[in-house]
């Protein structure tokens, strides 16, 4: 599969929280206005890349070759999470600017089951290190688009007048689910 085909499928046509809910609580729960999606996002790039990267080398350097392959999602989720801590600690050393800009996106994502969906999504599809890097950033630049499209939405829709009864939960799923079915008119441009 192409490098092109994976960025647009992943970004538009199975976008990992529209199409395949995975990541779902952070989308419902930072997207209450733009700037904080767009943290969010800007933290899920960051991380999904490198935690794909990191998982891949394991699975294939290690996992593989010593017949580990069921270990997958204990492993992935251990790594993921050290990874987290480390690049926290790193950061907070390094720039202190880039750190506080994250603030609490970074531990947010230990517990976002997208970036390990897309670990183990790459693994089981078996792409080489530069499709698994494609797939993940790909993803990764989905999970933005959608956030910061629904907390836009959202944003708009909190100013409008709704029924006492729409308020709150039942109108952000409303919008949730519209825009999902949105992006799943992506899927026949490529039939």
């Amino acid at each position: 599969m192409s490098y092109l085909a994976i960025f647009l499928s992943a970004i538009f046509v199975n976008n990992i929280v529209l199409s395949q809910f995975l990541g779902i609580c952070p989308f419902l729960g930072v997207s209450k206005n733009s700037s904080t999606a767009a943290g969010m996002g800007m933290a899920v790039i960051f991380v999904m890349t490198l935690s794909t990267i990191a998982t891949y080398l394991v699975y294939h350097h290690l996992l593989v070759p010593h017949h580990l392959e069921f270990m997958i999602t204990v492993v992935f989720i251990l790594i993921i999470a050290s990874l987290v801590q480390m690049v926290e600690i790193i950061l907070k050393k390094v720039s202190p600017i880039l750190y506080q800009a994250l603030g609490i996106f970074l531990p947010l994502i230990t517990t976002n089951c997208a970036v390990l969906g897309i670990a183990i999504l790459a693994a089981q599809k078996d792409y080489d290190l530069l499709h698994s890097v494609c797939f993940a950033l790909a993803n990764a630049l989905g999970f933005t688009l959608a956030i910061v499209i629904f907390a836009g939405l959202r944003e708009r829709i909190n100013v409008n007048a709704l029924p006492q009864s729409m308020r709150g939960t039942p109108i952000t799923l409303i919008t949730a689910g519209l825009l999902s079915l949105a992006f799943m008119g992506f899927a026949g441009i490529g039939n």
